[in-house]
C-alpha cells in the first residue's frame, strides 16, 4: 500500500496562485497513476486531475482545465498540482489520490489510497 501525504494548502487572493504536493512513500511509486480530488463544504468530493504513472496522459475536471496542471516525479515520488487564476470556487480540501487503474476506470470509492487532504482557500 502507498501512502500519501499533501501539503501546500493556504489561502489565497482570486486571480492567485498555489502549487501543491503529494509525496508518496510505502509500495513502490512506479505503476500508480495519481490524481486529485477536491470536496467543498456542504458538496460531494469531486474529481479534479490524473497523471498516468508514466506521465503521459492527463485527465481534468472541465472547470479546471486550462487553470490547473498536474505533473509528477517518479524519481522523487511526488505529484503535484499548479492551480493558477484561482477562483473563490476552488475552495476546498484537495486530496491526493493513487490506484494501480486507468483514472478514466477510476470509482471513488474503489481507489488504491488517499492522503488526509489540504485546504486550500480562495477570498475574493
Amino acid at each position: 500500500q502507498v501512502q500519501l501525504v499533501e501539503s501546500g494548502g493556504g489561502l489565497v487572493q482570486a486571480g492567485g496562485s498555489l502549487r501543491l504536493s503529494c509525496a508518496a512513500s510505502g509500495r513502490t511509486f512506479s505503476g500508480y497513476a495519481m490524481g486529485w480530488f477536491r470536496q467543498a463544504p456542504g458538496k460531494e468530493r469531486e474529481f479534479v486531475a490524473a497523471i498516468s504513472w508514466s506521465g503521459s496522459s492527463t485527465r481534468y475536471v472541465e472547470s479546471v482545465k486550462g487553470r490547473f496542471t498536474i505533473s509528477r516525479d517518479n524519481a522523487k515520488n511526488m505529484v503535484y498540482l499548479q492551480m493558477n487564476s484561482l477562483k473563490p470556487e476552488d475552495t476546498a480540501v484537495y486530496y491526493c489520490v493513487a490506484d494501480r487503474g486507468s483514472p478514466g476506470s477510476w470509482s471513488i470509492n474503489n481507489l488504491d489510497a488517499w492522503g488526509q487532504g489540504t485546504l486550500v482557500t480562495v477570498s475574493s
